[in-house]
């Protein structure tokens, strides 16, 4: 069991979808929390209650093109690091993109925690990783195969970072390889996307791939405790750990979801290749024992994960605007 206390933490990417819930997380507990975000893809709105807390300061800057990042760490206990460009399908359109915001920012954010002296680095990487994997349900330790996205490829760059400067300069790192996360507050991803298709036209949708793509999800509420509870019980110098559920779904079973959330029944068109995209990995299953051996079980399954999404999204229509 790791005895970490923390009192004050960076969050970059504090806006975002996990990193604005899981600000009100720490927020709950008491912590010091410094949010950084240059909004590009982040809302504003999402901090709203954070924003009105004594022990939360937000800072609009870009991380990219910061000459000083180390200043706005000084005095922190942890660096969670959830600042990223997340789109996986359209990296090849942009191919210094995920290079620049993920590989290049991590390590601009490395350099100003080891300025900084900050000794805990929480890291959000990806099940992509894995590529077309072997192995499944996946572990940490399975062999990576080729790369299928610059997505991957950087996060994975950015993992081989995190843990030589882990070694070298003596900071304890956690590497989170997520499935997809879904849950209040989530604007990117298929469910978003057919949601919003359907509401420009509720009689029909159009689905890159034949449907039959495996798909893993977790709701964000469940991630987040999966992180409190990795980071107070792992004590290694690298812990790499999956967060996932046991468990998949096909991509036809939540559109069946989504569409009866929606009370729709359009007609469905689906494509004839076994992936929507490059990228687009036909089986993602991340094995969740090493988490679950700390006593971490989800509250939520992947059914209940794209139903509680599509309320959320139902809920909130000024996503769409």
């Amino acid at each position: 069991m790791n005895n970490l206390v923390l009192k004050k933490v960076v969050v970059t990417g504090a806006a975002g979808f996990i990193g604005s819930n899981l600000v009100d997380s720490l927020l709950a507990q008491g912590i010091e929390v410094i949010g950084i975000d240059n909004l590009s893809t982040g809302r504003i709105e999402f901090l709203d209650d954070a924003v009105l807390k004594h022990n939360f300061k937000l800072e609009v800057l870009d991380l990219y093109t910061c000459s000083d990042l180390a200043v706005y760490f000084l005095g922190a206990d942890a660096v969670f690091h959830l600042a990223a460009n997340a789109d996986v399908r359209f990296g090849p359109d942009h191919p210094s993109r995920d290079l620049e915001q993920n590989t290049i920012v991590t390590h601009k954010v490395l350099e100003a925690a080891r300025i900084a002296e900050v000794k805990k680095f929480i890291f959000s990487s990806t099940g992509s990783v894995y590529g077309e994997a072997a192995v499944v349900p996946t572990p940490e330790d399975a062999p990576f195969p080729i790369q299928t996205s610059l997505y991957g490829a950087s996060k994975l760059a950015c993992e081989g970072l995190i843990a030589a400067y882990a070694e070298s300069f003596g900071i304890q790192a956690w590497i989170f390889r997520f499935v997809s996360i879904l849950g209040p507050r989530y604007t990117h991803g298929h469910v978003y996307d057919f949601y919003k298709q359907l509401l420009d036209h509720p009689e029909k949708l159009e689905v890159l791939g034949n449907g039959h793509q495996k798909k893993s999800y977790l709701h964000v509420f469940d991630c987040i405790d999966a992180i409190h509870k990795s980071i107070t019980y792992s004590v290694d110098q690298v812990n790499v750990i999956n967060l996932g559920i046991d468990g998949y779904c096909e991509v036809r079973d939540s559109i069946n979801w989504i569409t009866n959330e929606m009370r729709l029944d359009p007609e469905i068109n689906f494509g004839t290749e076994s992936k929507g995209w490059i990228g687009d990995n036909p089986l993602i299953h991340l094995s969740t024992r090493k988490i679950e051996s700390m006593g971490w079980k989800p509250k939520f399954n992947i059914e209940e994960g794209v139903r509680d999404t599509v309320r959320f999204l139902s809920c909130n229509p000024d996503l769409f605007s």
